[in-house]
């Protein structure tokens, strides 16, 4: 066993430790004025580990930061990843159940667990399932505008159990929703992969998301969010649909949104916009900007693979009454450097998703197998046609015995979704990226604060913290600290 994988899997019963330590300390620490400290390095000789309390002390740091709490921004709603149908494969089939039992705890829970709350599951499949698939499939050549063979039979294997599992450790998750294809018989293409949505097929499509949210609700699932597409401008030989923003706005405000309406529907579930990169914020923007169809939308996704962060807030700018989500980001195989992994994700994903308005944080595959799968293969197209064969996961499942392997990602979350809780709202600290630190802060409902800081030199910082009351923390290079004021 090499050492990057030993230490992956001998930090756990540490980090545990760790999060029951913190919540027997919390009502001492509440009757003083200490932070709480919990640290990952880029060497990884500390893995989400808990540290000594901070105390009050003079500010004689040369780096500053003053948290502000009276000046608050966007309400958090959560972090976490996407259950895909690979996911919870690999977790329903190579897991025992009491394995399967205690990572869901571990990951879910909010007493001694992460307690992530926000996931994103498929709408059939994407490049992440056990195969092609629609929840409406039939054979080439027929129709199905009365949807009476619509199932989420191929769901109910593996993706329903463990969406009801996750619900029943926390009841509050949010889940959202993203189709990468419509059914092929409603498409220009005739089949899952590539092609666009038929304009006959509008209001049958739309009838198709009612007849989803019903059947997982039908599960005890519930779907607190929609995107319309995923990855609209894009095509690829597994299952994909383009969708030009002309006719996601026509969409929405000629069908889906008034269904929604119609069937009760829109009050609980959040209906999101394009759910794609970076590099194109014209798109949701043009949509929002036509008022009929804003009314049914609660904002715009985004996923990291190009452009730069900074394009949320231009949607922001454009449209502040509307709320801004991230989506989608994987790492994998390709960047195998945990430091570099590290840096990446709490820098850009995280501190700077949110800095630029983001409402939540998911990232790629919550699980997925050693061998980066199992993924969507089409017979006949080959190797090169699966989708990302290198894309890691938050946590990988070995398919032999179920160990579980937490990889760069997972820390990466717990910073966050352990102790930023839903309905934290973002609060002003000062920048001092020009220093080499990046942070954010948030304001828990319960008074609780909390700072996350990333050291992205190559040398240690030491830093100030002042809400009043001043503390001091020395950052190893590349290293990133949660503060918590309780």
């Amino acid at each position: 066993m090499n050492r990057k994988l030993w230490m992956y899997t001998c930090c756990c019963a540490a980090f545990l430790a760790a999060c029951n330590s913190g919540t027997q300390q919390q009502g001492d620490k509440r009757n003083n004025d200490s932070v709480s400290v919990y640290l990952t390095t880029a060497d990884q000789q500390a893995l989400f580990a808990q540290q000594a309390a901070l105390g009050k002390v003079p500010d004689t740091a040369t780096i500053n930061i003053v948290m502000d709490s009276s000046r608050q921004f966007q309400e958090i709603e959560g972090f976490g990843a996407s259950v895909t149908g690979s996911s919870a494969y690999v977790m329903q089939n190579y897991m025992s159940p009491d394995k399967r039992q205690a990572l869901l705890e571990e990951l879910f829970g909010t007493t001694t667990g992460l307690g992530m709350n926000y996931i994103r599951m498929s709408i059939g499949a994407s490049d992440f399932s056990t195969g092609p698939y629609t929840y409406n499939d039939i054979p080439a050549g027929e129709r199905d505008d009365s949807l009476q063979h619509f199932s989420i039979a191929r769901d109910e294997k593996e993706v329903v159990p463990i969406l009801r599992q996750i619900s029943g450790i926390n009841p509050n998750i949010h889940i959202m929703g993203s189709p990468w294809s419509a059914p092929a018989w409603m498409k220009t293409s005739g089949k899952l992969e590539g092609g666009s949505l038929r304009p006959d097929a509008y209001d049958v499509y739309a009838r198709y998301f009612v007849k989803y949210l019903r059947a997982f609700a039908a599960e005890g699932i519930k779907i607190t969010a929609l995107t319309i597409q995923n990855e609209p401008q894009y095509e690829a030989l597994y299952p994909t649909m383009k969708m030009t923003a002309p006719e996601q706005g026509t969409f929405i405000k000629e069908h889906l949104g008034p269904l929604l309406e119609k069937e009760g529907l829109q009050q609980q579930t959040a209906v999101m916009l394009f759910d794609h990169n970076w590099n194109s914020p014209e798109y949701p923007i043009s949509i929002l900007d036509d008022s009929a169809i804003a009314k049914y939308t609660a904002g715009a996704a985004f996923h990291c693979y190009e452009g730069a962060v900074g394009a949320m807030s231009l949607v922001h700018d454009a449209h502040p009454e509307k709320g801004l989500y991230f989506t989608e980001c994987s790492g994998g195989s390709w960047s195998p450097a945990f430091a570099d992994n590290l840096q990446f994700m709490v820098r850009q994903l995280f501190i700077g998703t949110v800095n630029n308005w983001s409402k939540n944080v998911l990232l790629w595959n919550m699980a997925l197998d050693e061998r980066n799968g199992p993924t969507t293969n089409q017979p006949g197209t080959g190797e090169g046609n699966r989708g990302c064969m290198t894309c890691r996961g938050v946590v990988t499942i070995n398919s032999r015995d179920g160990a579980v392997t937490r990889n760069v990602e997972y820390y990466a979350i717990a910073h966050f979704s352990k102790f930023v809780r839903p309905g934290a709202k973002r609060i002003y600290s000062s920048a001092v990226a020009d220093k080499g630190l990046e942070n954010v802060a948030f304001l828990n409902t319960d008074g609780s604060r909390v700072m996350v800081v990333m050291n992205t030199t190559k040398e240690e910082k030491v830093f100030s913290v002042k809400e009043g009351a001043v503390v001091s923390y020395a950052l190893k290079p590349g290293a990133v600290v949660t503060l918590v004021w309780q």
